[in-house]
């Protein structure tokens, strides 16, 4: 038994298990530690094997097909880097500065306000009968909107009639009896204290007939209000009121609020430098054009002109309010909406004009890039004048014909090359890409990868030779 486990460890293998757990042998301890000390030793064998492939490969220190280390301008030359693009030429855009008429725009967001607004409310106190109009209805001037019975007013006017023609009686016959009084008196047959009493009383019965006159027209008048009509023409808004409601002149909401909307004004404020010269154009009797644009500033609403300005200016924003008036016909400007309103000053003739975008703005000031005959650039210090959109005046610092770069300028410096690949089509590019400017740039991007790609190709083969060496 005991020479049986003692050859089971150099066994290569049992035929029969044991049955019962055979007790651990003095030689199993070992095992272990001479387990873990190969596995040491495989990974010492595994790092220096590396540290050698790496050490021939050398991938930090690639050399040139020649033998020699390339410098390190000419890794990003062949790899595409920023000194690489920094001398090629550059794609822009250019326009040509060219001479035209330059309007001075004054734009401002504005107010559609009305040149009227009524509240419409009854003068007298009684029943609503009827309502004349539609919500949202438009109007002319006297035209019946609502209705107030009449009949109160209808029998004080009867009463005020009937008080009339009482005292236009009593008025007659005084006036005759006083004519006989003077008739009697001329014949000494009469004491002349009774014909002046008789004068006093037609005196008397003339106030009570002008009295009872002003009682007829009030009623009269009464009558008039009581057909409600409207003040000015334009359009109705919401009913305030339902026919059956008793109303009085003292309700707040009245029946119906009446705007007029031809002709329609914009209010729009504008800093007061820019007053003289709107003056100036007043006091010469001239009508400054108006537009007004939606709240995008994009599409044109309509078309006017300035009516007045305020008589003061707001000393805490240092602006005046004008308004200008439009007639508004197709109905495009609407109470209350904002608008932005372009105020036309002054025309400048003949004036430098390029594209807005060629302005940049810099430490010393604004300036733009003017290219030159041999297609490289030069920094020029301008002096803007009225901008208009897309287009901006120069007033000094450029010429008529000088061509400016209109996009691109980020990547451009003073004396830097250039190519504008407008000017040459795709059509009538080379194969060798030496014609033209665009030509050029793209041959030197091609050659540029192309030494990227065989770079890489021979680093390749020489990772596969230092690979096949280690091994």
């Amino acid at each position: 038994m005991d020479q049986l486990e003692k050859q089971r460890p150099d066994s290569p293998r049992r035929e029969t298990p044991p049955q019962s757990p055979a007790p651990s042998s003095p030689s199993a301890p070992a095992a272990a530690p001479r387990g873990r000390k190969g596995k040491f030793i495989a990974l010492g064998l595994v790092l220096v094997i590396g540290a050698v492939v790496l050490m021939r490969w050398q991938p930090w220190a690639k050399t040139s097909p020649g033998g020699s280390a390339p410098s390190a301008s000419g890794a990003r030359a062949r790899h595409g880097g920023p000194g690489a693009l920094a001398n090629m030429p550059q794609p822009v855009s250019v326009a040509t500065a060219r001479a035209g008429d330059m309007p001075i725009v004054i734009t401002a967001l504005g107010t559609v306000t009305p040149l009227a607004s009524v509240t419409v409310r009854t003068q007298l106190s009684g029943t609503l009968q009827s309502v004349a109009f539609e919500e949202g209805q438009m109007v002319k001037k006297g035209d019946v909107l609502a209705q107030i019975d009449p009949r109160p007013y209808q029998i004080s006017l009867a009463n005020a009639e009937g008080q009339l023609a009482r005292d236009q009686a009593l008025l007659a016959t005084a006036r005759l009896d006083l004519k006989r009084y003077q008739t009697l008196l001329s014949q000494d047959s009469i004491a002349s204290q009774q014909v002046d009493t008789q004068a006093s009383l037609v005196k008397q019965y003339e106030g009570a007939v002008k009295s009872d006159q002003a009682n007829v027209d009030t009623y009269k008048l009464d009558l008039t209000y009581a057909r409600i009509t409207a003040p000015v023409s334009g359009r109705v808004g919401l009913r305030q009121v339902d026919p059956g409601n008793y109303v009085t002149p003292g309700d707040t909401n009245g029946i119906v609020v009446l705007t007029q909307l031809e002709p329609i004004s914009v209010i729009f404020t504008t800093s007061e430098d820019n007053l003289p010269a709107i003056m100036k154009q007043m006091r010469d009797g001239m009508k400054m054009p108006v537009t007004a644009y939606d709240r995008s500033n994009t599409t044109m609403l309509e078309a006017g002109s300035l009516e007045t300005l305020d008589n003061q200016i707001d000393t805490t924003t240092g602006t005046v309010k004008l308004r200008a008036s439009f007639a508004n016909h197709e109905q495009g400007l609407f109470p209350n909406q904002f608008v932005n309103a372009r105020l036309l000053v002054d025309t400048i003739h003949d004036a430098v004009i390029v594209p807005t975008s060629a302005v940049l703005n810099g430490s010393q000031g604004q300036y733009v890039y003017v290219v030159k005959p041999d297609n490289t650039v030069t920094v020029r210090l301008v002096k803007v004048g009225p901008v208009d959109g897309e287009r901006t005046s120069i007033a000094s610092g450029l010429a008529v014909g000088e061509r400016v770069v209109t996009d691109g300028s980020d990547r451009l410096r003073e004396g830097a090359k250039i190519t504008i690949p407008a000017e040459h089509p795709k059509g009538a590019k080379g194969a060798s890409g030496v014609k033209g400017e665009k030509g050029s740039w793209g041959a030197d991007a091609s050659a540029a990868s192309a030494a990227s790609a065989a770079s890489g190709a021979h680093h390749g083969r020489r990772r596969h030779a230092s690979q096949t060496e280690g091994q």
